[in-house]
C-alpha cells in the first residue's frame, strides 16, 4: 500500500481589486487558463483521489473545483488551511485518513512543506504549481516521519 499527497498552490490570482478582502480575491485570467489544465495534467498521470481539502480563500476553491471536477472528487472547504504553516497542511491531510489527498492553499505553507519533503530541493511552488509525494506506508503517521520515495513537480510553465 502506498500514500500519496498532492500539493497544488492556487492559481494565480487577480490583485486589479484593491478593495476585496485578501480572502475574497479571484483568480486572474491566467489562473483561470492554468487551472483546469493543470488539473488535466495529474489526471493524466493515473493519479486518483480519495479527497481534496481546500481553503476557504476564493482563488483556492476557484483552484480546487477545477481538481474536483477533473478527478471527479469531491471538494472539502477547510477554514483552517487558510495562510496555514506546513505542519497544519500535512496534519490536515494524514487527519482526513485516506490513502491519496489533494490539498489547494497558499504560500508560504505550501512551499515551506514541499521543501521540508524534497530535502529543500522544491525550494519555491509558483502558482499553480503541483507537487506529489508517494510513501511505500499505509499509515500516515510513519509516512509523515519519513522522506517520500518518490516525488515529482509539475509548473504551468
Amino acid at each position: 500500500m502506498t500514500i500519496k499527497l498532492v500539493l497544488v498552490r492556487h492559481a494565480k490570482s487577480d490583485w486589479g481589486h484593491p478593495e476585496l478582502d485578501d480572502h475574497d480575491r479571484p483568480l486572474s485570467d491566467r489562473g483561470l487558463h492554468d487551472a483546469p489544465r493543470m488539473a488535466a495534467r495529474l489526471a493524466e498521470t493515473g493519479f486518483r483521489a480519495d479527497a481534496i481539502l481546500s481553503s476557504t480563500a476564493l482563488r483556492a476553491r476557484t483552484t480546487a473545483e477545477f481538481f474536483g471536477e477533473t478527478l471527479d472528487v469531491p471538494v472539502e472547504l477547510q477554514e483552517r488551511l487558510y495562510g496555514a504553516p506546513a505542519s497544519l497542511l500535512l496534519l490536515a491531510a494524514a487527519e482526513r485518513g485516506v490513502r491519496s489527498v489533494v490539498v489547494v492553499a497558499h504560500d508560504p505553507g505550501m512551499s515551506t512543506l514541499a521543501g521540508q519533503l524534497t530535502d529543500e530541493e522544491i525550494g519555491h511552488m509558483p502558482t499553480c504549481a503541483v507537487a506529489s509525494f508517494e510513501w511505500d506506508e499505509d499509515d500516515w503517521d510513519l509516512a509523515a516521519a519519513l522522506d517520500p520515495a518518490s516525488w515529482s513537480l509539475d509548473t504551468p510553465r
